[in-house]
């Protein structure tokens, strides 16, 4: 396979997953194992991909990734030593319709989806269409394939709006959805998929298990990402104030992408089945706006500050409600993972990376 890093475009990222291949002994049940990857050009999934190629190189795990793409001018801008590397394969099609691969799979990783709230609410029925179908769609791929552990990347969003007093949130803690509003298409989405993955566990047997990621930033993020980090995060490299569209208000908790990584090998390798777990920083919950102003205190440099720029009618940007919600992630550190980069850091990385 020879000595081709897995992230030559970024040093930041590269740097990440080789401190994270020290955690190589937690995840050795994936030696020699094949692992499936739809969503492998996403941010997750392609970081999922290249740390256990990372493992291969530097560990000698003997692990397959299989990644299932749409686009090979894509795949081939993500990994851009394919042609190197033999542990590395491209599967191409689309979760809408039938999954096919021929070869053995041992583990499958779902995290193809829709991921812009702006799609969201311009594509409502394409956002269900792809959750429900296409993860039935995995899913029939799993139970043909008699595979030893899957995990569906889901999402903080299937708490809804949570009441204001309700504290650190566990994988009990649910919140109201409004079914009616089309940028719930993305969060009702999730809750019945979660329960298409319970259902197959306990009618099929197929061992899945959910990951609730809070939203997850770091190294990595493409320069063009719309979400508001990114937003943030380029108004330092360019010097523009800091707009919101909003009072900020809004409470979240954060993850950093290589600590996602690693939680989500460890939720598939130790999970429980018909599980979910919370994947977080406690440390990280901050509203949009402190958020936005730490950024800004942080990197002086740039000279930037906060504007607020509130129109009439926001919809059209498919925020959600303004909440609070502060994942509690302690089913998951029970498993033995830990968080561990702070926001500061988080957004530190993410600038220097695409600065390098």
């Amino acid at each position: 396979m020879g000595n081709y890093q897995e992230s030559p475009d970024n040093e930041v990222l590269q740097t990440d997953l080789e401190n994270a291949v020290s955690l190589a002994d937690t995840f050795s049940d994936l030696r020699g194992k094949r692992v499936f990857i739809t969503g492998a050009t996403g941010l997750i999934g392609s970081q999922i991909a290249k740390y256990l190629l990372c493992l291969n190189r530097l560990k000698d795990f003997q692990t397959t990734v299989l990644a299932y793409v749409r686009s090979e001018e894509k795949a081939k801008r993500i990994f851009p030593y394919l042609d190197e590397r033999e542990d590395l394969i491209l599967v191409f099609g689309d979760i809408n319709e039938a999954v096919s691969y021929d070869g053995e799979v041992d583990y499958i990783i779902h995290g193809a989806s829709a991921t812009s709230s702006k799609y969201f609410v311009s594509h409502p029925v394409e956002t269900i269409h792809t959750a429900i179908a296409g993860t039935e769609n995995v899913l029939e791929f799993a139970k043909k394939k008699k595979i030893e552990g899957l995990v569906y990347l889901s999402s903080l969003e299937v708490y809804g709006t949570p009441d204001a007093d309700a504290g650190l949130i566990s994988e009990k803690d649910y919140g109201y959805i409004e079914p009616l509003s089309v940028r719930s298409s993305y969060s009702e989405g999730k809750r019945i998929v979660e329960c298409l993955l319970a259902s197959y566990a306990e009618e099929y047997k197929v061992p899945a298990k959910i990951a609730r990621l809070s939203q997850t930033f770091g190294a990595g993020v493409e320069y063009d990402d719309g979400r508001v980090f990114a937003e943030f995060a380029r108004s330092v490299l360019e010097k523009k104030d800091i707009v919101l569209h909003t009072e900020g208000r809004t409470v979240r908790s954060y993850c950093y992408t290589m600590d996602a990584v690693t939680a989500i090998l460890t939720i598939l390798l130790r999970g429980g089945t018909g599980e979910a777990y919370n994947v977080t920083n406690m440390d990280t919950a901050i509203s949009i706006y402190d958020m936005a102003k730490l950024v800004c205190d942080t990197n002086k440099d740039a000279g930037i500050h906060v504007v607020k720029d509130i129109p009439e009618d926001a919809s059209g940007f498919g925020y959600n409600p303004e909440m609070i919600i502060k994942l509690d992630s302690k089913k998951l550190e029970k498993l033995g993972w830990k968080a561990t980069v702070n926001l500061e850091e988080m957004f530190q990385k993410l600038i220097e990376g695409w600065r390098k």
